[in-house]
């Protein structure tokens, strides 16, 4: 856990090591969330796929350790890079992978695709094109809660490239002014489509960046599942207790291109090369379960697991019918 904070609170203060079962779980989680994204990926390759598709390859250890320490009724918003935060949130791989097919079997019905789907049911609110527009919406799901008395949390994820967007800002004021409970994690993959970071951003400290409005913020190692959940525990726990919002800012990478129409040129292979070899989230977790005692055989049957699961998520979205245009009329007016 970085030493890197602000104000008086510390994240990871309560620092726990997870146990053999807990591991094993995330290592399901994550090995799930990249199976999914390999199979998205491909077809999109088939053309079966179409319009923007963000895969969230090398991340997976974030989304991961934040949900391990959420519960039912928490609010989850993020932006277009989506998959992950689904599948964590408990959605269905066969509603997702159907979605992405613009079958009716998705969770919008076939009508949000990749960027544009939610679940009521799973309290994900989205899927956001619109870079930074979520932090907004995000803290109107804290307000909600806080209106209603409740002590459940809303989970704002973004990027940080949107970080450098107004609204951002404009979010940290309201939640700090009305100690709203909200944690805003701003994943760090370094890359804003093509542009790195140290290209856009003047601060390479961002988890500084709500100081000005008091709010704590922190850095965390978002290769490291267990350190983003130790990190979650503690900034959850500051927000159900009524003190307000936090701020975490995630050191993740992400594998694959911004989306699925770009080539990366902007980066070496060998930089890629590099965090897969030396700081892959799911091989540091299948490391410490070997340590611990799982079996081979274990984690195998784990993939296996997976796969199966990855493969009926794929046929179920290639034969779900597609939607009648019936649909396009669906959740557009409500008359009261």
């Amino acid at each position: 856990m970085s030493e890197k904070q602000v104000s008086d609170v510390v994240v990871g203060r309560n620092s726990q090591a997870m146990t053999q079962a807990e591991l094993q779980e995330a290592y399901y989680q994550m090995v799930l969330i990249r199976r999914f994204e390999e199979r998205a990926g491909q077809l999109y390759g088939m053309g079966l796929i179409g319009g923007f598709c963000h895969l969230y390859i090398g991340q997976e250890a974030v989304v991961v350790g934040i949900h391990m320490e959420l519960k039912d009724g928490d609010k989850i918003i993020t932006s277009y890079r989506d998959h992950g935060q689904m599948l964590a949130a408990g959605m269905t791989p066969r509603g997702v992978m159907a979605e992405l097919t613009g079958r009716e079997g998705g969770y919008s019905h076939g009508k949000g695709g990749s960027m544009h789907m939610f679940s009521r049911e799973k309290n994900f609110y989205g899927g956001h094109g619109i870079v930074g527009a979520q932090v907004s919406l995000g803290i109107g799901l804290a307000f909600a809660n806080k209106y209603r008395g409740t002590d459940e949390v809303s989970v704002t994820y973004y990027g940080e490239g949107a970080s450098n967007q107004g609204q951002v800002y404009e979010s940290f004021n309201l939640a700090a002014l009305h100690k709203l409970p909200c944690v805003f994690v701003l994943e760090n993959n370094h890359y804003g489509m093509g542009t790195s970071v140290e290209r856009a951003s003047a601060s390479r400290e961002l988890w500084r960046n709500g100081e000005p409005w008091g709010i704590p913020g922190f850095h965390v190692d978002g290769m490291d599942v267990e350190a983003v959940r130790n990190a979650a525990r503690d900034a959850v726990a500051h927000c159900r207790a009524g003190k307000g919002p936090v701020l975490l800012e995630v050191d993740t990478y992400r594998y694959r291109g911004h989306s699925m129409s770009d080539p990366a040129k902007y980066r070496q292979r060998s930089e890629v090369d590099e965090m897969r070899k030396n700081h892959d989230p799911i091989d540091r977790v299948r490391k410490e379960l070997l340590n611990m005692g799982t079996t081979e055989d274990a984690l195998k049957a784990i993939d296996a697991k997976v796969k199966a699961i990855v493969v009926d998520a794929s046929d179920f979205a290639q034969t779900s019918p597609e939607p009648d245009p019936s649909e396009l009329w669906t959740d557009v007016l409500v008359e009261s």
